[in-house]
């Protein structure tokens, strides 16, 4: 029997006790008495052992429904890449896996499968092939795979022509001397025929290694909005109404003299802003005269800038709303006197200054006026005060107005602050006061969420027809919001001019 419900019998038990007394219009016998008392001593140990593993089992589960979703976003992707078939809108659709499968195998039915005639290869050494030719691809381009496919480097040498006559050659049973004697021109005509079959293995390698470029880019996007931010998801589209229950948001717990009644609380809850996810996409495309000149490079590169100016793309949004300053949930600016959070002094970072700064986050209290202890974490900086910061933390004494040697207590203290330096903030302020800001530990209240549709990171993409031009077109998305969560999670210091160069 688990504690939870060793929990639940002894406060029916105690139930029993007291109905039978109030029936009987008496009060508790001597034994019933001393059984209820008995009864919450035990209730008293058991409720925090009880609580802890209906938090463990609540963890569990979310644990569970997050590998599995996971895991249907992985299966769903490989089934519909295996196909060439948009797995997106089966993603954020909520199919299953057999969902899918059914909806795919019909739709083959309806449109029939494509014929082969020659030489027939199988689905698994097709899938080598494709892996191993993007890889060769990537490696040709100067960004070889940490685990290239087997077979790869012998396509690392390889036009795109070349391939695209290896990709012919095994899907129509043809000689390769017939697709050799044709010119650039026509053996580009006959693979765009091609672009949008499922079957087909040249627009399938492409988007291989189109995938892999944007992975790497947006992996290594020099961003640093991660750092003080925390990743949220969403569903859909629709707005959505928060709720968060703050931090301290419920009374006292209040003396229960001997034989006396609990009384009820009622939490604190607030509304918070209306979390929601924006589309933001471009298209782009391998031209003709891409091809027939072997622009390798537009595979490796092009994609990736898209991928990475996307997570820069949110870099600079997190970072306005820290300077901008805009108006949040509750009516008021982020940082505003309401909000205790801004130091109404600009200057660069100095001791005096950090201190302020700290103490200030570490007054502000719950809606009943109790502190709430938030840890300063975070100095998010413009580039240009690093090098002082490192100065500040890392030296044991403080030159003092007498000119004496004092113990530095941001040393003594050992903050385990991170600093974060970014060149939004001096790009934002360009010649005037340049703010840096506190931030708080991310575990104990949430500041900026920037939520994903489904957790999806990365941008997705598909391949896309446009009518009147030439060439291979995808489209590129990713699907964002992001919300002030939490004012108190940040203070500022308006700054002061940064330095010139």
């Amino acid at each position: 029997m688990n504690k939870r419900e060793q929990l639940r019998q002894k406060l029916q038990r105690q139930q029993a006790i007291l109905a039978a007394a109030r029936t009987a219009g008496r009060d508790m016998t001597e034994d019933e008495t001393r059984e209820f008392n008995a009864l919450q001593t035990d209730i008293e140990t058991l409720r925090p052992e009880a609580d802890a593993e209906a938090e463990a089992e609540r963890q569990a589960q979310i644990e569970a429904a997050r590998t599995a979703e996971r895991q249907r976003v992985t299966d769903i992707t490989t089934l519909c890449r295996n196909f060439n078939v948009d797995a997106s809108q089966y993603i954020t659709g909520g199919q299953t896996v057999d969902q899918v499968r059914t909806a795919i195998l019909d739709c083959m039915i309806q449109n029939g499968t494509p014929a082969r005639t020659g030489v027939k290869v199988t689905a698994d050494e097709t899938d080598k092939f494709r892996a191993a030719a993007a890889d060769g691809l990537m490696t040709r381009s100067g960004h070889t795979p940490a685990a290239p496919a087997d077979g790869s480097r012998q396509f690392a040498g390889m036009s795109l022509r070349d391939i695209g006559i290896e990709c012919l050659t095994r899907e129509t049973g043809k000689s390769a001397s017939d697709f050799m004697r044709m010119s650039a021109d026509d053996l580009y005509t006959e693979l765009a025929r091609a672009f949008h079959n499922p079957s087909a293995s040249f627009p399938a390698i492409m988007d291989t290694a189109i995938n892999k470029s944007i992975v790497h880019a947006y992996d290594h996007a020099p961003t640093t909005f991660e750092k003080f931010t925390r990743k949220g998801t969403l569903r859909d589209f629709k707005r959505t109404d928060g709720h968060n229950y703050l931090i301290g948001g419920v009374g006292d717990l209040l003396l229960v003299p001997e034989n006396g009644e609990l009384k009820a609380d009622t939490h604190k809850e607030e509304m918070l802003p209306q979390r929601k996810l924006d589309t933001y996409g471009r298209q782009f495309s391998m031209s003709r005269q891409a091809f027939i000149n072997d622009d390798i490079g537009f595979l490796s590169e092009v994609p990736g800038m898209y991928a990475a100016k996307s997570k820069k793309q949110i870099n600079k949004m997190v970072y306005s709303i820290l300077y901008n300053n805009g108006q949040i949930y509750d009516g008021k600016t982020l940082f505003h006197a309401d909000h205790k959070n801004l130091i109404t002094s600009g200057s660069a970072p100095t001791g005096a200054a950090i201190q302020a700064m700290i103490q200030r986050m570490q007054l502000q209290d719950d809606p009943f006026g109790e502190a709430i202890n938030l840890t300063p974490a975070t100095i998010i900086l413009p580039v240009g005060y690093g090098f002082a910061m490192q100065s500040i933390f890392g030296s044991p004494t403080i030159q003092t107005s007498e000119n004496t040697q004092a113990a530095n207590p941001l040393y003594n203290y050992r903050y385990p602050m991170e600093i974060v330096e970014d060149a939004t903030l001096n790009i934002l302020a360009g010649s005037g006061a340049c703010p840096w800001f506190l931030g708080a530990n991310r575990e104990e209240t949430t500041g900026i969420q920037v939520d994903y549709l489904n957790g999806q990171e990365t941008p997705t993409f598909r391949r896309s027809e446009t009518v009147g031009q030439l060439g291979f077109v995808w489209d590129i998305w990713l699907d964002w919001g992001i919300s002030v969560m939490d004012y108190r999670a940040f203070v500022k210091n308006p700054g002061a001019a940064l330095p010139t160069l």
